[in-house]
């Protein structure tokens, strides 16, 4: 398996084939056939935009979901966390160690309708145990890529 080749999709997936092919060392042939396999293992599951939201007129608030859950006999927690991932709100969730069992991250428009899937579909769901939620104020850097930069900051020397 190729792992250049995926970092390069993951860190880019605009490049074209034959930027792939020079930046790896392969033919375009044997790029595109990589990728098709890759794409038919389900290896590489699909293909977006990083979206820095914050610089357009759309209102959204992201929040990050602490979840206990029950595990079940011979299923552990994928039942739940199948049931979970099901509602179009959700963006990730992860089965974590620790403090908690699951972490889930959703968006919404506002604080109430993030509130309203906590406590009306989250809370509610069977072998649900808790919930801790935390909203995301600001993103500084997300899928290896920064938000961003701080502006150098100047400096000022005063004059007596």
């Amino acid at each position: 398996m190729n792992t250049k080749l995926l970092q390069l999709l993951e860190k880019d997936c605009t490049l074209n084939r034959e930027q792939l092919a020079a930046m790896t060392g392969l033919t375009v042939a044997q790029v595109e056939e990589q990728i098709r396999e890759f794409e038919q293992a389900r290896v590489v599951l699909g293909y977006r935009a990083v979206v820095d939201w914050d610089r357009t007129e759309r209102e959204a608030v992201t929040a990050l979901i602490e979840v206990k859950v029950t595990p079940q006999r011979g299923e552990g927690f994928d039942r739940v966390a199948e049931r979970i991932y099901q509602y179009d709100e959700v963006e990730s969730v992860y089965l974590m160690s620790g403090a908690f069992d699951l972490t889930v991250i959703i968006s919404g428009r506002s604080l109430k309708e993030v509130a309203h899937f906590v406590g009306e579909k989250l809370a509610t769901i069977e072998d649900v145990t808790g919930t801790a939620t935390h909203f995301i104020l600001h993103k500084y850097k997300e899928n290896h890529l920064i938000f961003e930069k701080r502006e150098e900051q100047q400096e000022r020397f005063v004059l007596e």
